[in-house]
């Protein structure tokens, strides 16, 4: 028996096939928020990781051609919201391109350092750019936790397989 066998069919790299091996991997949901020129922006993301205990930093990747990217690239702040099970509406309206973000029904305020804060997610916290890598067609964003909530109610909201699920039992 060789290593490969039982690995399926191969294919060389391509977006469609990095697509489908993250479709199989479960994904904690976020919502990232910034203040911009013209409003609060906002965008969905599954890509948010832990970095540092000291000093709390995090991280989370951004493609440069989204509409809230020019925000994001020119702040100084973000909030990073981690979303509950009962929070899918508010998951597809922020990964909705055109979408109003920040109306009716979303509940949110202005944080510290201006800051759009959602209400009603499992934590949240508000932070201070520290850096921006470039990678491809995206931005890894790195971020240093100044403050936040982690007291929220509630179970994770999850991404599996292109859907917003929550955990079974």
């Amino acid at each position: 028996m060789t290593a490969t066998s039982g690995l399926g069919t191969s294919r060389l790299a391509s977006p469609d096939l990095l697509r489908s091996v993250f479709r199989r991997h479960a994904a904690g949901v976020a919502v990232i928020t910034a203040r911009g020129e013209t409003g609060p922006v906002g965008f969905t993301a599954t890509s948010l990781s832990s970095v540092s205990a000291e000093p709390p930093m995090l991280s989370f990747g951004i493609g440069t051609g989204a509409s809230s990217w020019p925000a994001i690239a020119a702040t100084d702040h973000v909030g990073v919201h981690i979303l509950g099970e009962h929070q899918q509406d508010l998951a597809a309206t922020f990964a909705r391109s055109g979408a109003d973000r920040f109306g009716p029904p979303t509940v949110w305020g202005e944080g510290p350092e201006g800051v759009p804060v959602l209400g009603d997610v499992l934590a949240w916290t508000v932070c201070r750019v520290v850096g921006c890598v470039p990678a491809g067609d995206h931005r890894i964003v790195l971020a240093e936790v100044l403050l936040g909530d982690s007291t929220g109610p509630g179970r994770p909201l999850l991404y599996h397989q292109g859907q917003f699920n929550g955990l079974r039992d």
